[in-house]
Protein backbone atom coordinates (compact mmCIF):
# COMPACT_ATOMS: atom_id res chain seq x y z
CA UNK A 1 0.00 0.00 0.00
CA UNK A 2 1.37 3.59 -0.71
CA UNK A 3 2.09 5.92 2.16
CA UNK A 4 -0.38 7.89 0.55
CA UNK A 5 -3.31 5.48 1.19
CA UNK A 6 -2.79 5.21 4.57
CA UNK A 7 -5.20 6.66 6.80
CA UNK A 8 -4.12 9.59 8.51
CA UNK A 9 -7.26 10.73 10.73
CA UNK A 10 -8.05 7.64 12.67
CA UNK A 11 -10.91 7.50 15.79
CA UNK A 12 -10.15 4.86 18.86
CA UNK A 13 -13.06 3.75 20.33
CA UNK A 14 -11.15 1.88 22.99
CA UNK A 15 -8.13 2.79 25.02
CA UNK A 16 -5.92 0.12 23.51
CA UNK A 17 -5.83 1.04 20.62
CA UNK A 18 -4.79 4.55 21.47
CA UNK A 19 -1.86 2.99 24.01
CA UNK A 20 -1.15 0.65 20.82
CA UNK A 21 -0.78 3.90 18.48
CA UNK A 22 1.43 5.55 21.17
CA UNK A 23 3.82 2.58 21.33
CA UNK A 24 4.57 2.69 17.80
CA UNK A 25 4.83 6.17 17.64
CA UNK A 26 1.33 7.25 15.57
CA UNK A 27 -0.92 8.83 18.64
CA UNK A 28 -0.82 11.76 16.30
CA UNK A 29 -3.02 10.07 13.82
CA UNK A 30 -5.61 10.09 16.70
CA UNK A 31 -8.52 12.95 15.86
CA UNK A 32 -11.42 11.27 18.26
CA UNK A 33 -10.68 8.90 21.26
CA UNK A 34 -12.96 8.06 24.42
CA UNK A 35 -12.50 10.22 27.58
CA UNK A 36 -11.00 6.54 28.79
CA UNK A 37 -7.71 6.71 25.91
CA UNK A 38 -7.33 10.09 27.40
CA UNK A 39 -6.91 8.80 30.90
CA UNK A 40 -4.18 6.08 29.80
CA UNK A 41 -2.48 8.83 27.19
CA UNK A 42 -3.34 12.31 28.43
CA UNK A 43 -0.98 13.86 25.85
CA UNK A 44 -3.77 13.84 23.07
CA UNK A 45 -5.88 15.98 25.48
CA UNK A 46 -3.28 18.89 23.64
CA UNK A 47 -4.78 18.32 20.07
CA UNK A 48 -7.63 18.81 21.62
CA UNK A 49 -9.72 15.50 19.69
CA UNK A 50 -13.50 14.94 19.57
CA UNK A 51 -14.56 13.21 22.67
CA UNK A 52 -16.65 9.95 21.44
CA UNK A 53 -18.59 7.29 23.30
CA UNK A 54 -16.66 3.89 23.99
CA UNK A 55 -17.36 0.70 21.37
CA UNK A 56 -20.37 -0.26 23.39
CA UNK A 57 -22.10 3.32 23.69
CA UNK A 58 -20.94 4.83 20.38
CA UNK A 59 -23.18 5.62 17.55
CA UNK A 60 -22.51 6.33 13.39
CA UNK A 61 -23.70 9.93 13.49
CA UNK A 62 -21.20 10.83 16.50
CA UNK A 63 -17.93 9.16 14.97
CA UNK A 64 -18.34 10.28 11.48
CA UNK A 65 -18.06 14.16 12.76
CA UNK A 66 -14.77 13.68 13.33
CA UNK A 67 -13.81 13.00 9.84
CA UNK A 68 -12.12 9.70 10.35
CA UNK A 69 -10.79 7.22 7.92
CA UNK A 70 -10.39 4.38 9.99
CA UNK A 71 -12.01 3.60 13.13
CA UNK A 72 -10.89 1.04 15.32
CA UNK A 73 -13.09 -0.40 18.15
CA UNK A 74 -12.66 -3.72 19.72
CA UNK A 75 -15.75 -5.66 21.60
CA UNK A 76 -18.42 -5.63 22.44
CA UNK A 77 -19.34 -2.61 19.93
CA UNK A 78 -22.97 -1.64 18.56
CA UNK A 79 -23.55 -3.09 15.45
CA UNK A 80 -25.36 -0.30 14.15
CA UNK A 81 -22.80 2.27 14.62
CA UNK A 82 -20.51 -0.20 12.99
CA UNK A 83 -23.10 -0.54 10.13
CA UNK A 84 -23.04 3.00 9.48
CA UNK A 85 -19.65 3.35 9.63
CA UNK A 86 -19.45 1.03 6.79
CA UNK A 87 -22.36 2.58 5.04
CA UNK A 88 -20.04 5.61 4.70
CA UNK A 89 -17.31 4.26 3.20
CA UNK A 90 -14.43 4.23 6.39
CA UNK A 91 -12.59 1.15 7.01
CA UNK A 92 -13.09 -0.25 10.21
CA UNK A 93 -11.23 -2.67 12.36
CA UNK A 94 -12.79 -4.58 14.93
CA UNK A 95 -10.62 -6.02 17.57
CA UNK A 96 -11.57 -8.75 20.44
CA UNK A 97 -8.68 -10.68 21.97
CA UNK A 98 -8.61 -12.62 24.56
CA UNK A 99 -5.20 -13.90 24.81
CA UNK A 100 -1.63 -12.56 25.01
CA UNK A 101 -1.25 -13.85 21.44
CA UNK A 102 -4.06 -12.16 20.09
CA UNK A 103 -2.75 -8.81 21.70
CA UNK A 104 0.58 -9.35 19.65
CA UNK A 105 -1.91 -9.94 16.69
CA UNK A 106 -3.89 -6.92 17.77
CA UNK A 107 -0.90 -4.91 18.10
CA UNK A 108 0.98 -6.30 14.71
CA UNK A 109 -2.89 -5.75 12.95
CA UNK A 110 -3.22 -1.99 14.26
CA UNK A 111 0.82 -1.50 13.32
CA UNK A 112 0.30 -2.88 9.56
CA UNK A 113 -2.78 -1.22 9.03
CA UNK A 114 -1.27 2.50 9.15
CA UNK A 115 2.36 1.70 7.60
CA UNK A 116 4.21 0.63 11.11
CA UNK A 117 4.48 -2.57 10.75
CA UNK A 118 8.21 -2.54 11.69
CA UNK A 119 7.19 -0.34 14.83
CA UNK A 120 4.52 -3.08 15.51
CA UNK A 121 7.25 -5.58 15.08
CA UNK A 122 9.39 -4.09 17.79
CA UNK A 123 7.03 -3.27 20.48
CA UNK A 124 6.07 -6.99 20.04
CA UNK A 125 9.48 -8.37 20.90
CA UNK A 126 9.51 -5.66 23.42
CA UNK A 127 6.65 -7.00 25.70
CA UNK A 128 7.81 -10.53 24.80
CA UNK A 129 11.20 -9.60 26.11
CA UNK A 130 10.05 -8.68 29.61
CA UNK A 131 7.24 -11.31 29.92
CA UNK A 132 10.04 -13.80 29.57
CA UNK A 133 12.52 -11.62 31.50
CA UNK A 134 10.20 -11.98 34.57
CA UNK A 135 9.59 -15.43 33.60
CA UNK A 136 13.08 -16.31 34.12
CA UNK A 137 13.54 -14.58 37.53
CA UNK A 138 10.81 -16.79 38.85
CA UNK A 139 11.76 -20.03 37.59
CA UNK A 140 11.43 -22.85 40.55
CA UNK A 141 9.67 -20.64 42.90
CA UNK A 142 6.48 -21.79 45.13
CA UNK A 143 3.78 -20.32 42.76
CA UNK A 144 1.29 -18.88 45.31
CA UNK A 145 -2.81 -19.12 44.26
CA UNK A 146 -3.98 -15.26 43.26
CA UNK A 147 -7.02 -14.17 42.86
CA UNK A 148 -7.46 -11.37 40.43
CA UNK A 149 -10.75 -9.97 39.62
CA UNK A 150 -11.64 -6.96 36.76
CA UNK A 151 -15.20 -5.42 38.43
CA UNK A 152 -16.89 -5.47 41.88
CA UNK A 153 -20.46 -6.54 41.87
CA UNK A 154 -20.92 -8.87 40.35
CA UNK A 155 -16.94 -10.27 41.57
CA UNK A 156 -15.81 -10.77 37.81
CA UNK A 157 -12.41 -12.92 37.61
CA UNK A 158 -9.72 -10.97 35.34
CA UNK A 159 -9.17 -11.57 31.68
CA UNK A 160 -7.10 -14.75 30.05
CA UNK A 161 -4.41 -12.28 29.33
CA UNK A 162 -3.65 -11.40 32.89
CA UNK A 163 -4.04 -15.10 33.97
CA UNK A 164 -1.03 -15.91 31.49
CA UNK A 165 0.86 -12.80 33.12
CA UNK A 166 0.50 -14.05 37.19
CA UNK A 167 2.08 -17.16 35.58
CA UNK A 168 4.59 -15.15 34.00
CA UNK A 169 5.03 -13.42 37.48
CA UNK A 170 5.16 -16.68 39.15
CA UNK A 171 1.79 -17.16 40.25
CA UNK A 172 -0.82 -19.83 39.90
CA UNK A 173 -4.13 -17.93 38.46
CA UNK A 174 -7.46 -19.09 40.48
CA UNK A 175 -11.08 -18.93 38.99
CA UNK A 176 -12.59 -18.69 36.08
CA UNK A 177 -11.26 -16.11 33.68
CA UNK A 178 -13.86 -13.38 32.72
CA UNK A 179 -16.34 -15.04 34.65
CA UNK A 180 -18.23 -14.11 37.75
CA UNK A 181 -17.74 -15.62 40.79
CA UNK A 182 -19.49 -15.62 44.33
CA UNK A 183 -17.77 -14.14 47.83
CA UNK A 184 -17.72 -17.69 49.44
CA UNK A 185 -16.33 -19.24 45.95
CA UNK A 186 -13.57 -17.23 46.39
CA UNK A 187 -13.07 -17.78 50.00
CA UNK A 188 -13.11 -22.09 49.39
CA UNK A 189 -10.20 -21.06 46.47
CA UNK A 190 -8.51 -19.27 49.70
CA UNK A 191 -5.71 -17.04 47.65
CA UNK A 192 -2.65 -16.70 48.69
CA UNK A 193 -2.95 -12.91 46.80
CA UNK A 194 -5.69 -10.67 45.97
CA UNK A 195 -5.42 -8.32 43.43
CA UNK A 196 -8.58 -6.08 42.37
CA UNK A 197 -8.22 -4.01 39.13
CA UNK A 198 -12.15 -2.59 38.48
CA UNK A 199 -12.57 -1.65 34.69
CA UNK A 200 -13.08 2.40 34.93
CA UNK A 201 -11.88 2.56 39.12
CA UNK A 202 -7.90 3.46 38.22
CA UNK A 203 -6.58 2.77 41.75
CA UNK A 204 -9.61 3.73 44.10
CA UNK A 205 -10.55 -0.13 45.04
CA UNK A 206 -11.70 0.49 48.55
CA UNK A 207 -9.74 -2.84 49.97
CA UNK A 208 -10.18 -2.99 53.35
CA UNK A 209 -14.25 -2.45 52.86
CA UNK A 210 -14.65 -5.21 49.74
CA UNK A 211 -12.18 -7.80 52.43
CA UNK A 212 -14.87 -6.84 55.17
CA UNK A 213 -18.02 -6.96 53.21
CA UNK A 214 -17.37 -10.03 51.24
CA UNK A 215 -16.22 -12.14 54.82
CA UNK A 216 -12.06 -12.82 53.60
CA UNK A 217 -10.55 -11.93 56.31
CA UNK A 218 -9.58 -15.29 56.82
CA UNK A 219 -7.94 -15.64 53.36
CA UNK A 220 -4.64 -16.13 53.45
CA UNK A 221 -4.41 -13.05 51.43
CA UNK A 222 -6.32 -10.75 54.03
CA UNK A 223 -4.68 -12.77 57.07
CA UNK A 224 -0.90 -11.87 56.01
CA UNK A 225 -1.77 -8.07 54.70
CA UNK A 226 -1.36 -9.62 50.78
CA UNK A 227 -4.34 -7.62 49.27
CA UNK A 228 -3.84 -5.24 46.52
CA UNK A 229 -5.27 -2.94 44.22
CA UNK A 230 -3.74 -2.23 40.60
CA UNK A 231 -4.73 0.77 38.32
CA UNK A 232 -7.28 -0.57 35.73
CA UNK A 233 -5.31 0.12 32.92
CA UNK A 234 -2.40 -1.81 33.88
CA UNK A 235 -4.56 -4.60 33.92
CA UNK A 236 -7.70 -4.45 31.90
CA UNK A 237 -6.26 -2.47 28.80
CA UNK A 238 -5.18 -5.36 26.08
CA UNK A 239 -2.18 -2.75 24.95
CA UNK A 240 1.72 -2.85 25.52
CA UNK A 241 0.78 -0.89 28.88
CA UNK A 242 0.06 -4.53 30.28
CA UNK A 243 4.08 -4.48 31.24
CA UNK A 244 3.79 -2.19 33.77
CA UNK A 245 0.75 -4.76 35.20
CA UNK A 246 3.09 -7.29 34.95
CA UNK A 247 5.71 -5.47 37.51
CA UNK A 248 3.08 -4.56 39.58
CA UNK A 249 1.99 -8.43 39.77
CA UNK A 250 5.33 -9.65 39.86
CA UNK A 251 5.72 -7.65 43.04
CA UNK A 252 2.50 -8.65 44.72
CA UNK A 253 3.18 -12.28 44.20
CA UNK A 254 7.29 -12.60 45.28
CA UNK A 255 8.18 -9.47 47.04
CA UNK A 256 11.22 -11.62 47.59
CA UNK A 257 12.62 -10.73 44.61
CA UNK A 258 10.98 -8.31 42.68
CA UNK A 259 10.88 -3.90 43.81
CA UNK A 260 7.61 -2.10 44.83
CA UNK A 261 6.23 -1.25 41.01
CA UNK A 262 4.33 1.60 39.99
CA UNK A 263 0.53 2.05 39.44
CA UNK A 264 0.09 -0.80 42.87
CA UNK A 265 -1.38 -0.41 46.27
CA UNK A 266 -1.37 -2.74 49.26
CA UNK A 267 -4.26 -3.01 52.09
CA UNK A 268 -3.15 -0.79 54.87
CA UNK A 269 -5.41 -1.54 57.67
CA UNK A 270 -7.09 -4.75 58.90
CA UNK A 271 -10.66 -5.48 57.95
CA UNK A 272 -13.34 -4.64 60.85
CA UNK A 273 -15.92 -7.49 60.51
CA UNK A 274 -18.22 -5.73 62.36
CA UNK A 275 -18.83 -3.13 59.52
CA UNK A 276 -18.83 -5.64 57.17
CA UNK A 277 -22.80 -5.11 56.79
CA UNK A 278 -22.81 -1.20 56.84
CA UNK A 279 -19.94 -0.88 54.50
CA UNK A 280 -20.00 1.22 50.96
CA UNK A 281 -17.97 -0.62 48.72
CA UNK A 282 -18.14 1.42 46.09
CA UNK A 283 -19.68 -1.47 43.62
CA UNK A 284 -23.04 0.15 43.09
Amino acid sequence: MAPSQYPKRIACLQPSATVTLQAIGEVDRVVACTRYCLDVVPEISAREPLILADSWTANGAQILQSKPDLVIASVPYQERAVSEILRAGIRFLGLAPRTLADIYTDIATIAGAIGAGERGKHAITAMQARIDGIRQRVRGKRRPKVFCEEWGKPIIASQTWVSELVEAAGGSFVGECGRSISPDEVLDLNPDVIVAAWCGAGDRVPLEKIIAARAWQNTSAASRGRVYCIRDEFLNTPAPTLIDGLDALAWAIHPEVFLPAKGIRQITAEPDRDVASNVSTGED
